[in-house]
């Protein structure tokens, strides 16, 4: 995807956690004796910067490092629980802009087992947004709330990308999982941005799967899929589900592609419970280096390590969690030696890897998409409350006194179901409770009708805790309806 280079590119590396020092030394001694054309800078990332006191996991020399290479290889990294430690790569893909994670999937029968066969897709995860952008609050005693942020330019980005990748790389056809018989309004704009983008690419062919019965499908046929497209929570299980499916999570590697920085790792976790053991698989790793070799157009040196590692698998060269003899397993550094030894041969069963550098994958620009000008217009607002009754009648008596000249109380919800006017046929449980206003003359209201309907609240000493505009794009509803509505 990029020309070949002969000179030595400046990688930052990360040892990382748990039994990330083990596989990270294992790899870098197959990248050396490869002849990988990088010069590697190792910086502290993770458990290590957590006890020096910082939030983030990502110590200053790691910061430079990082912003002078644009790239980062790193091994799996332990975030502490609680104590508002952030994770690492939600820190790292959000701060660089790496807006793509990417996880090519292959199953390797019969030389590691699985129920599968056949099996060679990518997942392409939009990386920055849905539920993982990370905001959220506790609003009430008895709730607290996630954002699902979605954006036109971010969707469309992921899924120019994940267009882009399958033409560069002779994928026939592309897969985008949603959600939106649910959230119609969140994933359906991703799913309209897939349809709208996708006739860009005819020759690609193209579907549409409701996540659960996508994720079922991958789980059950996996060899029908080639490339999948889809959000950041859906991507994140459905990559591990494929990974699993393909015989091994300790196998797959990953990428994540910004506009100016890559990080490239194994899909796996830090794996305390076997740390210092030297057992653990370095194979994850290793594809995160061939991804990353490719990145940096040494595809020769990318093909020539995947080669000898699909040759070494063949050749019986396995670690204890995909040995079938347990007793004939390798230990994490005498599987390195293997794969070293396998250096210049390809496999006999196995499909060979090939790095394809002659067609350029162009990277969307988030300031240019096919978004179209559209007319908004604010005809009401939903107040959201905290109040520790339970009788809707009468909450909803206290929040009519609230009316002003040009917004009037359409309905009262707690958790989506609507629970006034009329009468309800469950009790509320919460201390949450959404109202309702809308424009009395059905025409846009100011900024100032929102703020005068606020100051009736805080008179009658309703306690409002967030309110949500609601807006029409060209006239349609840009929220969603109460059920019961």
């Amino acid at each position: 995807m990029t020309t070949k280079t002969q000179k030595k590119v400046p990688v930052t590396v990360a040892r990382g956690d748990g039994i990330g020092p083990e596989i990270m030394d294992a790899t870098m001694r197959i990248l050396e004796a490869a002849g990988a054309r990088i010069e590697p800078e190792y910086v502290t990332l993770g458990e290590e910067a957590f006890k020096q006191g910082i939030m983030n996991g990502v110590t200053d020399e790691a910061w430079e490092s990082i912003r002078r290479t644009g790239i980062l290889f790193k091994s799996p990294l332990t975030t502490p629980q609680g104590g508002g430690y952030k994770s690492v790569n939600v820190t790292m893909r959000k701060t660089f802009g790496m807006f793509a994670n990417v996880r090519p999937v292959r199953t390797f029968e019969p030389y590691v087992y699985s129920k599968h066969k056949g099996v060679d897709m990518v997942i392409v995860r939009e990386n920055e947004e849905d539920l993982y952008a990370g905001i959220e609050y506790r609003q009430t005693l008895n709730t607290c709330h996630s954002v699902k942020f979605m954006s036109r330019t971010g969707s469309e980005m992921i899924i120019r990308y994940a267009f882009e990748y399958a033409r560069v790389n002779g994928r026939k056809k592309i897969t985008c999982l949603v959600k939106d018989n649910i959230m119609k309004i969140s994933d359906g704009l991703f799913h309209k941005t897939f349809d709208l983008v996708g006739k860009e690419y005819p020759e690609i062919e193209q579907e549409a799967l409701i996540v659960d019965i996508g994720m079922a499908r991958v789980a059950d046929t996996p060899e029908n899929f080639d490339v999948v497209v889809t959000l950041n929570l859906y991507g994140d299980i459905v990559s591990d589900i494929a990974s699993q499916i393909s015989g091994s999570v300790g196998v797959a590697g990953s990428m994540n592609i910004g506009r100016g920085c890559a990080m490239f790792e194994a899909v796996h976790g830090s794996a305390p419970d076997i740390a210092g053991q030297g057992i653990a698989n370095p194979s994850g790793l290793l594809n995160g280096a061939i991804l990353m070799l490719e990145h940096l157009g040494q595809g020769d040196v990318a093909s020539n390590i995947g080669n000898a590692w699909l040759a070494a698998i063949e050749g019986g060269c396995h670690t204890g969690d995909i040995a079938e003899d347990k007793k004939k397993a390798l230990s994490t550094s005498e599987f390195a030696d293997k794969v070293i030894a396998h250096l210049g041969k390809k496999p006999k069963g196995l499909q060979a890897f090939k790095v394809t550098d002659d067609q350029p994958l162009k990277m969307p620009a988030p300031e240019k998409t096919t978004k179209t000008q559209r007319d908004k217009k604010i005809i009401g607002v939903d107040v959201f409350i905290d109040w520790d009754g339970t009788d809707p009648q009468e909450l909803g008596g206290r929040v009519e006194k609230t009316q002003t000249g040009h917004l009037g109380l359409l309905a009262i919800s707690s958790r989506g179901l609507k629970m006034y006017p009329g009468k309800a046929e469950t009790k509320a449980v919460t201390d949450h409770w959404r109202c309702r206003f809308k424009s009395k003359s059905g025409k846009e209201i100011s900024q100032r009708d929102i703020r005068d309907l606020l100051a009736s609240f805080d008179l009658l000493n309703l306690k409002w805790t967030k309110l949500e505009s609601l807006c029409t794009f060209d006239g349609e509803a840009g929220y969603s309806m109460m059920q019961g509505e």
